[in-house]
């Protein structure tokens, strides 16, 4: 049984979709197809139901997959023994970050890791911090970097570097001519947060809850899924939003945004990189934690 035939399977199996498993590998979706025939021709079994336009594991295939998972855990070990010999590894690292970090903090930080480890293979999976604890316990990347601490005793946190969420708007709000408000006028004002489930929204609230303020005490115009989401959406809007000062960057220069400060009100966290408790980080996991810390002059 081909080895990538199998990886496709495997993604296939967890996606419950041909299209989701070619976008996770890069390759198209009748490659797809060809290669999951392919492999119910070999075995002689049918490894997948179809009925309309979704697709159910047959019992085969819930067992196949099974054992799959168990082969690509054992690869994973044998290839991180391995590197543990070489000063330079070798093989694949599934990197899952939250939205603001994969979008700002982390990228540099790849292109100069790849450089230097050329024959690493590295994938950046994204979501909300949620999204990224629920993969990193599944298995499904090999250590993550979230903004806050998800409630959970089955991750382990690792600082990696701090950061502070500022409420940004355009330039020209017609709502607001100074640079400094009180968190009187911000409850009065319209607002653009993150989803719940992000770590921004979470430390938001909990800043918030140490002023003794909720957020049902604000005027919360809408939530968007994404820090550049809100950054466009102050663009066109009278409203003011909670974004990560890394992410201002450009618009600062530009003076298309601005900072608002509010009196005696900050929100400082620290980004975290997460492993599963009891669970020491591969080689290339722990050689880019301690890179990712020197890139940022971090001590460890």
């Amino acid at each position: 049984m081909e080895n990538f035939r199998l990886k496709v399977f495997r993604s296939v199996a967890k996606n419950l979709s041909f299209t989701k498993a070619a976008n996770e590998l890069f390759i198209t979706q009748p490659a797809i197809t060809k290669n999951i025939h392919a492999l119910e021709n070999e075995l002689g079994l049918r490894l997948f139901n179809r009925k309309g336009n979704k697709i159910f594991l047959t019992d085969e295939g819930l067992v196949l997959l099974e054992h799959a998972e168990k082969l690509f855990d054992l690869q994973l070990k044998l290839e991180d023994d391995l590197n543990r010999f070489k000063e330079n590894p070798t093989g694949s690292f599934r990197l899952g970050a939250s939205t603001t970090i994969a979008q700002y903090v982390i990228p540099p930080v790849l292109s100069k890791f790849h450089k230097k480890f050329n024959d690493v293979k590295l994938s950046l999976p994204t979501g909300n911090s949620e999204q990224i604890a629920d993969s990193l316990l599944k298995g499904e990347i090999d250590l993550g970097i979230v903004e806050g601490k998800i409630k959970s005793r089955d991750i382990h946190y690792s600082r990696f570097i701090s950061d502070e969420l500022v409420a940004a708007t355009s330039f020209d709000n017609q709502l607001i001519r100074t640079n400094e408000i009180s968190l009187e006028k911000l409850a009065s004002l319209p607002l653009v947060l993150r989803e719940r489930g992000s770590g921004t929204l979470e430390v938001i609230e909990h800043a918030l809850k140490s002023k003794n303020i909720k957020l049902s005490d604000l005027n919360v115009r809408m939530y968007l899924g994404s820090t550049e989401a809100i950054k466009v959406f102050l663009e066109h809007d009278d409203c003011i939003g909670f974004v990560s000062i890394r992410a201002l960057e450009k618009e600062l220069k530009v003076g298309s945004h601005k900072i608002v400060r509010i009196k005696n009100f900050q929100i400082k966290r620290i980004f975290n990189f997460i492993t599963p408790q009891g669970l020491k980080p591969t080689k290339i996991a722990s050689q880019f934690i301690k890179f990712a810390k020197e890139y940022y002059n971090q001590k460890l």
